[in-house]
Parts: C-alpha cells; structure tokens; sequence
C-alpha cells in the first residue's frame, strides 16, 4: 500500500486592484510631484513651439497622451520577448508607427492644425517623455501599469502645454480657442496686445513662473533637480 504524500498547495499571488495605491501613484504623480516637463524638465522644445494658441496645444497633448500610452503598453506586453541589445530599435518602431498613424488621422481629419503643429508631430518619436517612460517603467512594469503611467505623463506634459497656451493666446492674441476674449472698450483705451507673448521665450518665462510656483508650495520638489 502506497504511502499518500501531501504536496503543499502553492496558492495564487492576489491580482493586484485596477486602481491600486501603486496604480494610483503612476496616474496621477505625473499631473503634479513628477510633472514631466516642470519636475522631469522634458518636453521643453514642444512647449515652445506649439503654445501660441490653445488649440494646436490640446491637439498635440492628446497625441503625445495616445503614443505615450500606448507605445508603453505594447512595449510592456513584450518587454520579455525583447532583446537587450535591440531593446531602443524596437521601442523606436513601436513608437514611430504609432505616431504614424496620429499624424495620418490629424491630416486626413484636421489639416489645418496639422499645418501648424508642421514636424512636430513627428519629433514625437524622439520626444524624451515618450522614450524615457519607455526605458524607465514600461521595459520594468506590467502592461496595465505602464498604460496607466503613459496616460499620467500624457496628461501632465498636455496640462503645461494648455496652460502656457492659455496665457500666450489671451494676451498675445485677445483671443481663446480663437473667440474674442479681451472687451473692445479695453481696445478703445489704448490696450494693445502683447506681442512678447507670440514669440518662443514667453513660453519659457511662464513655466519658468509655474515651476517657481509649484516648488515653493511643494517643499518636496525644491531639492528635484
């Protein structure tokens, strides 16, 4: 009679919660304590150049958020199936068809704001938020993670860029989303719109102001360097 052997049951790891504390961390720090462009300084070339007017900036946050998400994901999903020694080639690919099809979409269904974002929408590919969250959590991070983190640094980066926008278009332009905004008796008086607004340096004054505003409410930041 055989002697029965009781093989200890290994138990299954608990899946983690959709919106786990971590998961919570990953959406939402980008948004403030790791802001990519006024903590991680990244993206700064963007935010120059395509923050004269609200609208090209909304439209190019969404597609840095759509690539950003989704090129973490799909890196993610085959993080271990990636060669070490290739790992930036693919992530290049990934990305740069990706931003393929942004553009694509944006001529055939918005050609006016294609013109004005011109090659910048290509230069997502080797834009540094993208890249950088690629290498530093996606090739490290499960896939529903890294989305998450990809939508959080997305939505952070598209934050600043309508934020600076805002400012330059109201008082470059007197304008907002292309609607008159500033009161004509104001025009009457002697008011004249700021012409500082509509060149490249006013975008790099205005966040210079929000990151001396952000780290001198968030004593944590001034040391991030």
């Amino acid at each position: 009679m055989s002697a029965e052997v009781n093989a200890p049951v290994k138990q299954a790891a608990p899946k983690e919660a959709l919106f786990s504390k971590k998961n919570r961390k990953a959406l939402f720090d980008p948004l403030d304590d790791n802001n990519p462009i006024s903590v991680q300084v990244l993206g700064i070339c963007s935010a120059l150049a395509v923050t004269v007017q609200v609208k090209p900036a909304i439209i190019m946050a969404l597609g840095v958020m759509l690539v950003t998400a989704f090129s973490n994901l799909i890196v993610a999903s085959i993080r271990d199936r990636i060669p070490g020694r290739i790992r930036i080639i693919v992530q290049l690919v990934v990305v740069a068809t990706l931003v393929t099809l942004v553009d694509q979409v944006l001529k055939a269904y918005m050609y006016d704001v294609s013109k004005k974002l011109s090659v910048f929408v290509g230069l997502i590919i080797t834009n540094c938020i993208v890249m950088g969250r690629l290498e530093a959590y996606a090739m490290s991070q499960k896939p529903w993670p890294s989305f998450l983190d990809g939508i959080g640094n997305g939505l952070g980066y598209g934050a600043i860029l309508v934020f600076v926008s805002m400012i330059r278009e109201i008082f470059g332009s007197g304008t907002l989303l292309g609607f008159k905004v500033v009161p004509q008796f104001l025009y009457d008086m002697g008011y004249v719109n700021n012409g500082l607004m509509m060149l490249p340096p006013a975008a790099l004054f205005i966040i210079g102001c929000f990151i001396w505003w952000q780290r001198s409410r968030n004593p944590k930041l001034i040391n991030v360097s």
